[in-house]
């Protein structure tokens, strides 16, 4: 039996530093202002052991009035159908799809990375994040970036 993720949207006011920090710290290793997690985890004031406890569970949401685009990320087994059956999720939601950018599959799977205009969806994100990780042929499935 596996267990259903459900995600929040919490002020940052009411989180523990721990996650502030650690969202922090992602930042700055996607824009480049660290090259290293340690480098990181040492500006923000962190243990690298912290970073890797939390890195995968805290997900920043940009101010979501400005264009309530989300990148998401799916590992696809390389099966006929699976990412038409997964955009098909998408645009059944109301997403918009805005790229799509998927590798060559390598040991039976792609990596594909999704952004999507959300701002119009007729259902909730959860319900978006739960229909596709259910989806045939889907291996992960989680918010990138938003």
């Amino acid at each position: 039996m596996s267990m259903q993720i459900k995600y929040y949207l919490v002020a940052s006011e009411a989180l523990p530093e721990i996650f502030i920090k650690v969202a922090e710290a992602k930042r700055m290793l996607q824009t480049g202002e660290a090259d290293t997690v340690g480098a990181a985890t040492r500006q923000v004031g962190i243990s690298r052991s912290a970073f890797y406890k939390y890195k995968d569970a805290v997900q920043p949401f940009n101010d979501m009035k400005a264009g309530h685009i989300i990148t998401f990320y799916a590992m696809l087994r390389d099966t006929t159908g699976v990412l038409s059956n997964v955009l098909s999720i998408f645009a059944t939601s109301g997403a918009n799809i805005l790229t799509i950018n998927q590798s060559i599959p390598t040991n039976g799977c792609a990596a594909v990375t999704i952004s999507a205009e959300t701002s119009e969806m007729t259902s909730m994100l959860d319900e978006l994040i739960s229909r596709v990780s259910a989806a045939d042929g889907v291996v992960k499935f989680e918010i990138l970036a938003g």
